[in-house]
């Protein structure tokens, strides 16, 4: 098996991500922003940490150099990291500071780990990055309606992130997947304890997407939510 960096992998999503591919034998390096968080995690699961504030771009861009320098190219990629805005971040309320914040989190630093981790994974013809987005980023259904505006934004960025790389890299027919996941509302600190989901059930299509036999026909590129397509 080869090997995964998972952000977030701390705690909730990206820590379920990383002890799913763990058991399924591949190498994990966790990447996280609390070094506390990190420590009792790495124990746990028995894995190396980096850490690193995703708010701080140049920071992270560092970070990636350093893994890859370090452990080499990976062949998983998934980015579990993120951050809900304010309650009240509707688009005429919401100020600069709360506006970068949640998209320095969730979108640019997303964009800063696949650009310099995602390209070597891209010229090896090996590799796969699942991304956590959200439903509420959808351009459909009850995604961008309104709230919660830094974040639903930001999570439709990485939604369209998603599917132009998969263009500019042949859909899977050079050997690279790149894919979305909304775990919908899932018993993390960010969906809360009375969340309908366990964090297990939320992480479940990333560890199906970083793991899957890719065929002749199959699909990449798009947002998936309990193993299927959601249309957004």
């Amino acid at each position: 098996m080869g090997i995964a960096f998972v952000s977030g992998a701390s705690r909730g999503l990206g820590r379920e991500v990383a002890r799913g591919l763990i058991a399924a034998g591949h190498q994990v390096i966790g990447i996280s922003k609390d070094e506390q968080r990190a420590a009792r995690a790495s124990a746990e699961l028995g894995i190396p940490f980096f850490t690193v504030d995703f708010q701080d771009i140049e920071a992270t861009r560092r970070a990636a150099y350093s893994l890859i320098a370090t452990y080499g190219t990976p062949q998983i990629l998934v980015l579990a990291h993120g951050v809900m805005s304010d309650k009240m971040a509707k688009t005429l309320r919401t100020n600069d500071h709360e506006w970068s914040r949640v998209m320095n989190i969730n979108l640019n630093s997303v964009f800063t780990l696949v650009n310099v981790i995602g390209a070597p994974m891209a010229e090896a013809r090996n590799g796969r990055i699942i991304i956590f987005s959200a439903c509420l980023g959808r351009m459909s259904g009850p995604g961008n309606a309104g709230g919660l505006a830094p974040y639903r934004i930001s999570k439709a960025g990485v939604n369209a992130m998603v599917r132009n790389l998969a263009h500019e890299t042949g859909h899977g027919s050079r050997g690279f997947l790149i894919d979305a996941t909304c775990p919908n509302h899932s018993r993390t600190d960010m969906g809360g304890p009375d969340a309908p989901r366990s964090a297990e059930e939320g992480a479940a299509t990333a560890i199906w997407l970083a793991t899957r036999e890719f065929n002749s026909g199959d699909k990449t590129g798009l947002l998936w939510e309990d193993y299927e397509e959601v249309p957004w």
